[in-house]
């Protein structure tokens, strides 16, 4: 406790400084321009991870976490931690009811896990710190994926007080479950887009400051953001469109601190699903906010005229505390353009009024309502401490939880090992149901969950998924019997 709250005096005692926490020091390079000096290039999806199984329904597939080089930014080499030499790493594709045999190998320098984020599965394939992989070391991840589960998700590494560092340097990648009566059109075009930012000195490296030095101390505050955004591991890539075409675009936030607020310029989105999957009916929106973890599926309609182009932006949120908010939080980003092609338009496909059913998890049934206090740096007065149980339950029990921000900046949740629904926040229900793993909970305000622990036994994790926060402690232990 006295290391955090040494931070916390560094940053209150920068005084000025705080306000201009861009990060423009001389060793530190400064962010790339989001139009300017970069030759075109294409969002492609991620390669998929090879399966080398001859089996039916399996999915057997070699993961390698090392060291290499990577050409991160135009012309700029870094050295990286990544899966297969890939940041982000190939995309685990699947489908419900595979089983699934994931070889992994730690070629760092340092204890590693890869955790299936969001995925249903024993404990001990969660990949969790429970669980460390040594340097040199190999293990076999082996689950089956549940029906119902079919959604976008993603992996990475979960060690104990270095998850931020070892996704900042490189280690994420995308998972795709998928549904044998997946409702949207199977000639819709698809498009994994895989977000994160970062933050490089000037020869290429990744920058970690001390954490006793004033930026240091502002990532353990606001949790680490970089100035450079990428989209599937590119700057300001392109995606292609036909005039009239829909396609059906897969986002997945993997950033340690920054939330994207989404939208369009000159389109509206179709959000068609969430953490764990479709919803039951499509919902038209302007923009969506997508905070650390989190992931959604929208349709992408080409509206525009052949050859005239579009940007997909970030745009300004505020979630940060006064006292630490960055001097440019309220710049607007381009991530990525929209460009439609000069083909000839086509005759938009039908989307689906209903997409499937979700059966509401029924509050009459709980069997303990109970409060998840986030306070700064601390869930319900303490920090982690992986010998200490903090939530016992039953396997097959079912339980609501309010979740309480009372500090005032954001915090989101994360749960391990079980999907939730969301009943209300600060007491205004939900207006339609879906399946949640991640959950901002925005500065002094609270939100009621509902989850039931199907399945599988064993010590799960949640935590505030500002990566900064989870390894200096915002975590807790929930074991399930």
């Amino acid at each position: 406790m006295a290391y955090r709250l040494s931070l916390l005096a560094l940053v209150m005692l920068s005084g000025s400084l705080v306000a201009q926490s861009g990060l423009h020091e001389s060793d530190r390079m400064p962010s790339i321009p989001s139009r300017v000096g970069l030759p075109a290039n294409d969002a492609s999806n991620p390669p998929v991870l090879v399966n080398i199984s001859r089996k039916s329904k399996t999915v057997e597939v070699n993961i390698t976490a090392a060291i290499t080089t990577l050409e991160l930014q135009p012309g700029v080499r870094s050295e990286v931690f990544a899966y297969n030499g890939r940041v982000p790493g190939p995309t685990l594709d699947v489908r419900e009811g595979d089983h699934v045999i994931v070889h992994f190998r730690n070629d760092l320098p340092e204890p590693t896990t890869v955790h299936w984020h969001g995925i249903h599965l024993p404990f001990e394939s969660d990949g969790s710190p429970f669980h460390p992989i040594k340097p040199g070391q190999t293990h076999d991840y082996v689950f089956t994926v549940r029906p119902g589960t079919a959604g976008t998700y993603w992996y990475h590494p979960h060690p104990d007080h270095r998850t931020g560092f070892a996704i900042g340097k490189g280690l994420f990648g995308g998972i795709i479950v998928r549904a044998a009566d997946d409702p949207l059109p199977s000639s819709m075009p698809e498009k994994l887009i895989i977000l994160s930012d970062n933050r490089f000195l000037r020869d290429g490296s990744i920058d970690f400051p001390e954490p006793t030095s004033h930026h240091g101390a502002l990532d353990f505050e606001n949790g680490r953001e970089g100035p450079v955004l990428f989209v599937n591991g590119s700057v300001m890539p392109t995606i292609s469109i036909r005039s009239g075409e829909v396609q059906r675009w897969r986002v997945v936030n993997t950033s340690a601190g920054r939330v994207f607020r989404l939208a369009l310029a000159g389109h509206t989105f179709l959000h068609v699903g969430s953490d764990g999957g479709l919803f039951e009916k499509p919902v038209e929106l302007k923009e969506i906010l997508l905070t650390t973890g989190e992931r959604v599926e929208l349709l992408v309609r080409g509206t525009d005229a052949p050859g005239v182009s579009s940007a997909l932006q970030n745009l300004p949120y505020d979630r940060y505390a006064p006292q630490t908010r960055p001097r440019d939080w309220q710049t607007t980003r381009d991530l990525l353009t929209l460009q439609t092609t000069n083909e000839a338009p086509v005759t938009p496909v039908a989307i689906p009024a209903t997409l499937r059913r979700i059966t509401p998890l029924d509050t009459a049934k709980a069997t303990a309502v109970r409060t998840i206090v986030f306070s700064q740096g601390l869930i319900n007065g303490k920090m982690m401490d992986m010998a200490r149980v903090d939530v016992s339950t039953q396997v097959g029990a079912t339980e609501i939880w309010q979740i309480e921000n009372i500090v005032g900046m954001d915090h989101p949740f994360h749960l391990h090992g079980f999907q939730f629904q969301v009943l209300d926040r600060d007491g205004v229900a939900e207006p339609y149901r879906s399946w949640k793993d991640m959950l901002n909970i925005p500065r002094h305000s609270s939100a009621r969950i509902i989850v039931r622990y199907d399945d599988y036994p064993g010590k799960w994790m949640f935590h505030c998924h500002i990566l900064d926060h989870e390894d200096h402690g915002m975590m807790g232990v929930l074991e399930v019997r």
